[in-house]
C-alpha cells in the first residue's frame, strides 16, 4: 500500500502481464487535494504508482551488493566465476553453439563444465605433488 503526502491511501488495483502491480488513487477524492501538483500532472487527477512484484527482492539484493561485504565478494567474482566463463569462451568454443536445440546446447555446456572441472582437479593434484 502506498500513501500520498496528504496521508491518503493508494489502494491496489491490478497486476499487468509484465508483472507490475498498479496502485491507483480515486480521482473524486483527489480532485480537491491542495498538493495535487506535487503528486501528479494527470488531467483526470489520478495518481498511479507502478511497482514490479519482485521489486522488494531486487532492493534487498541491491543493498546487499552495495554493502562492504558485497563489494568484496563482487571484486572476488572477477577472479573466480568470470575467469571460468572467459576460459570457456576462449578455449572451449563458447562463443557460438556448435549444435542446435536445447538438449544439444545443454549437452555442450555440461561437457564444457566437466572439462573445466577436470582441468581444475588436475591443477590441484599437481600442486599437491
Amino acid at each position: 500500500m502506498y500513501v500520498c503526502p496528504q496521508q491518503q491511501e493508494l489502494p491496489y488495483r491490478t497486476i499487468d502481464r509484465e508483472g507490475y502491480r498498479h496502485y491507483a488513487s480515486d480521482p473524486k477524492q483527489f480532485a480537491s487535494c491542495p498538493v495535487l501538483e506535487q503528486c501528479t500532472r494527470s488531467r483526470n487527477t489520478r495518481k498511479i504508482v507502478t511497482r514490479h512484484i519482485w521489486e522488494d527482492s531486487k532492493e534487498q539484493v541491491r543493498l546487499n551488493r552495495l554493502s562492504k561485504a558485497g563489494k568484496q565478494l563482487y571484486r572476488k567474482r572477477k577472479e573466480t566465476i568470470e575467469r571460468s566463463f572467459a576460459d570457456a569462451k576462449q578455449h572451449h568454443g563458447f562463443r557460438y553453439c556448435r549444435l542446435r536445440g536445447l538438449h544439444n546446447v545443454m549437452e555442450q555446456a555440461l561437457m564444457t563444465a566437466a572439462v573445466q572441472n577436470m582441468k581444475k582437479i588436475a591443477l590441484h593434484l599437481e600442486r599437491r605433488a
